[in-house]
């Protein structure tokens, strides 16, 4: 079953890639950040029939009849995971304070916390600095590429999801050979992760603007303030790891 998921996952990732590498834009008006446009909303609104008629759903029981102890030890549990893919990306992008107080995170939580279902790190100091590897490659001054929307995933870009299986083939839950309590581990983060979110889908739900553009344009903005650690910088024309290098004009 793991391999079937593996295999489907490479499936969507290569898939996606493929079109993007086609190069197909919408018409003299499209917006060069996302030239699949018309692809990527019609995934999202499979995606979002989605959400609506299960992921949400369930998020919201978990957050109405799961106990908050409870909740906060499951968030804090997969977030100790996270740390610790954010160790190795922090190396990669060779910040030595954050490298430390990641591995200083992890190990505290994990011997103290109980396998990070309590957080004893944040009171003594030891900051979260979360990493992934479309930031390092980022960081690095791989350009993001056009948007894309993913089945499943959503929110994405060519650059981030490149690096998905592996991504995937390094995370703990997916790596689990027990399947029940892979299964139940997968289902238990989506939903943990879903449910931390209501409060903002609900907010952009009820407001009356175009969700698709406005999710694209905040997703592409948060993905380069991750890379710059917050600080983009103001002038547009510097260089920016997460835009698409300028060509040299002819002469």
């Amino acid at each position: 079953m793991r391999a079937s998921f593996k295999r489907g996952v490479m499936g969507v990732v290569w898939v996606a890639l493929t079109v993007l590498s086609t190069g197909c834009a919408t018409g003299p008006n499209a917006n060069p950040k996302d030239p699949l446009e018309p692809m990527n909303r019609k995934v999202t609104s499979f995606n979002d029939a989605l959400d609506d008629n299960v992921l949400k759903p369930a998020a919201i029981g978990y957050r109405d009849y799961t106990p908050q102890p409870v909740q906060t030890g499951v968030s804090n549990f997969f977030r100790n995971l996270s740390d610790v893919w954010s160790t190795a990306n922090n190396g990669l992008q060779l910040k030595g304070r954050e490298t430390a107080e990641s591995l200083m995170r992890v190990v505290v939580n994990t011997v103290f916390g109980i396998y990070g279902i309590f957080d004893v790190a944040t009171p003594i100091g030891l900051e979260r600095h979360p990493e992934d590897l479309g930031q390092t490659l980022g960081y690095w001054g791989v350009p993001s590429g056009p948007y894309v929307v993913l089945p499943l995933f959503g929110p994405s870009t060519v650059r981030d999801t490149s690096v998905l299986p592996v991504e995937l083939s390094a995370d703990f839950v997916t790596k689990h050979d027990v399947v029940a309590e892979r299964n139940v581990a997968s289902v238990t983060r989506l939903v943990d992760k879903r449910a931390s979110l209501l409060q903002t889908t609900d907010l952009l739900s009820g407001a009356a603007i175009d969700k698709y553009s406005f999710t694209r344009d905040s997703y592409l903005q948060y993905r380069r303030n991750q890379v710059y650690d917050g600080n983009p910088p103001d002038d547009e024309t510097l260089p920016d790891p997460s835009a698409e290098p300028a060509m040299p004009s002819a002469k």
